[in-house]
């Protein structure tokens, strides 16, 4: 587990997205370890169809947040969206598995307002520059009535260069929001 709820505006994670979106805090419940448990945990929710997984997760990271009094007031969690058709393949979206378990210990309710409008390659194999461009338009709001004015709380499963979240926090904050803060299960150096 991390400590990034601690300093959630100056950590290594903030510094990955500074420049990229005007997220506020920024925090992931694990550090990501090449064959380690992180690594472990993320391939058993995507690929072995466990998505009890990223709630068990989810209410974890909630009930750390709440033990060490991390309170933002947070209006809703969103998850970053699948594409529908990935979504369909892989039977449900692990971010969004993430978020109900979050949003049941932090008695915040979980929307559904982002939609992915573009299926996009795998970013695993790209540069940061690559993952960038790759994610652009790629996102748009579903429902602006569930952000206009609101501090979200937005997540994702994995952040390596922080492209997708920082994607997804624009829109966002375009669309009205007071305040997004980005948390992932777990992130990389």
């Amino acid at each position: 587990m991390t400590t990034y709820h601690l300093r959630p505006q100056n950590n290594d994670l903030a510094i990955k997205v500074y420049g990229l979106t005007q997220a506020s805090n920024v925090m992931s419940f694990l550090q990501f370890t090449k064959k380690g448990i992180s690594q472990k945990l993320l391939h058993q929710l995507k690929y072995r169809n466990k998505p009890e997984l990223g709630q068990v997760l989810g209410k974890l990271y909630g009930q750390r947040l709440l033990e060490s009094g991390f309170q933002i007031g947070w209006d809703a969690v969103l998850a970053v969206p699948l594409h529908p058709l990935k979504e369909k393949q892989r039977g449900y979206n692990q971010s969004l598995q993430f978020a109900i378990g979050l949003g049941a210990v932090l008695d915040i309710q979980v929307g559904q307002s982002l939609k992915r409008t573009r299926f996009t390659s795998t970013q695993t194999k790209k540069s940061r520059l690559e993952r960038i461009k790759n994610v652009e338009g790629v996102f748009a709001i579903a429902s602006e009535e569930e952000i206009k004015g609101k501090n979200l709380l937005l997540v994702d499963d994995v952040m390596t260069t922080g492209a997708t979240l920082a994607a997804c926090a624009n829109i966002l904050l375009e669309a009205g929001a007071d305040q997004v803060d980005l948390a992932v299960i777990a992130a990389g150096k």
